[in-house]
């Protein structure tokens, strides 16, 4: 659908104008040009079948145990394994590893629909396709593709170590330590708000193996789950999103091969920022999947209840309302999907990225907000699914980013553009 060929075709076409060519020509090209021009939220066949088989399993198998998940603070087995068993953890892995081969624009597509039944299950999916499978893909040796890659795409949880009670937003500022001992290193640390943490089986581990170089100390690791030495803390209790674990994970003397170093040593400063570049695009299209889910739920019964003898609907200052909404979640839908064609495109998408997320996540709060006043009472209770979307989306302007630290990124390319 987002063809760069094709837009560089266009893009010649235009500079081959010549310009004596009459105001009548330039208007037949252009004309020529716009129809070949694809609308940003038009989906190709894969990206509309995946919408369609995404939201069917959503509603079918998904939703029946949201309030339950949401009560336990954990997965149903029956959830988790219809995402793996449908393909949805391992979009974008190969098929010769046993994925899906699906574009990253799918992986978007798959986080939004999801978020409209379950944020936490949506997110789940994100952490998987967007940071752990990326940066085994495009860092792994062939050997560490073999060996994960398949179980990822089929049966096995990730979980990306980043994160420590020191090291929040100054992420590079950890203390987990990498020690090397012959052809193994030692890692000692604890992480901290580690999601997925509590069920998975496979942890990629950002930890510094020369603090003395500082940030350019910091390393990838692979880490198995059974490795001697790691353990996994107290489950949070949370706010939101409750059902996806949130857990610290501990490091005494774990000792793993040289091998299991993910990508380079001493790059892995690069790795993370790339990576979570890329899945800000991630939480953006949960925040829109959220939104929208919280607006479906909320809309239907501003239609079926009345007040003065008319639905509620019908009062011009709901409409405005309802309209005014509906219009923020369709300007966060275009930030995310811009970002995610960028992106899929090979072309600059970080400043686009970090515009999606912010937005999204603030039209999330809008959206939900407002969705328990539209409902009133009923609203307030747990009867109805908004006030579980009201929840869950404040984590939306804090992981993988805070909002503030979204709009440094912002400033921070807007400033260069003005300076070049």
């Amino acid at each position: 659908m987002f063809s760069p060929s094709r837009n560089m075709a266009l893009i010649k076409l235009a500079l081959s104008i010549p310009k004596n060519t009459t105001s009548l020509g330039r208007h037949f090209v252009s004309r020529q040009m716009a129809s070949k021009v694809q609308p940003l939220t038009q989906l190709n066949d894969d990206e509309l079948m995946m919408k369609e088989s995404v939201a069917k399993l959503a509603s079918q198998i998904i939703a029946p145990f949201v309030k339950k998940m949401d009560i336990q603070q954990s997965f149903e087995p029956d959830v988790v394994n219809a995402l793996f068993s449908n393909g949805l953890m391992g979009l974008e892995i190969d098929q010769e590893y046993g994925g899906a081969g699906a574009s990253f624009m799918s992986a978007i597509i798959t986080i939004e629909e999801l978020a409209k039944i379950d944020p936490s299950v949506s997110v789940f999916c994100d952490i998987q396709n967007t940071l752990i499978n990326t940066l085994v893909r495009k860092l792994g040796t062939q050997e560490q593709k073999e060996k994960y890659l398949p179980k990822l795409a089929q049966d096995t949880v990730g979980s990306f170590c980043l994160s420590e009670a020191e090291s929040g937003s100054d992420a590079f500022s950890l203390k987990t330590r990498a020690i090397k001992t012959g052809d193994h290193y030692i890692i000692n640390g604890t992480k901290m708000w580690i999601s997925s943490s509590e069920i998975a089986g496979v942890y990629l581990v950002m930890a510094n193996v020369d603090p003395k170089a500082g940030y350019k100390g910091i390393t990838c690791f692979i880490v198995d789950q059974i490795t001697p030495g790691l353990s996994v803390g107290k489950k949070e209790d949370k706010l939101g999103i409750r059902a996806s674990s949130t857990c610290a994970v501990h490091f005494d003397n774990v000792q793993v091969p040289a091998s299991n170093i993910l990508g380079e040593l001493g790059q892995g400063y690069k790795y993370a920022i790339g990576m979570l570049n890329e899945g800000r695009i991630g939480i953006g299209a949960q925040m829109v999947g959220l939104a929208q889910g919280c607006l479906d739920a909320t809309v239907p019964y501003t239609l079926e209840r009345t007040q003065f003898g008319k639905q509620i609907f019908d009062f011009q200052a709901m409409q405005h309302q309802i309209a005014q909404v509906a219009t923020q979640i369709e300007c966060a839908r275009l930030l995310v999907y811009n970002a995610a064609r960028l992106k899929e495109a090979g072309l600059p998408f970080v400043k686009q990225a970090a515009m999606a997320k912010y937005f999204a996540s603030e039209v999330a709060a809008l959206t939900t907000s407002k969705c328990i006043e539209w409902m009133g009472g009923v609203g307030f209770t747990k009867d109805y699914p908004v006030e579980k979307f009201y929840r869950d989306c404040k984590i939306g302007t804090i992981y993988e980013g805070t909002s503030n630290i979204q709009l440094n990124t912002i400033a921070k390319y807007i400033k260069q553009e003005y300076q070049s």
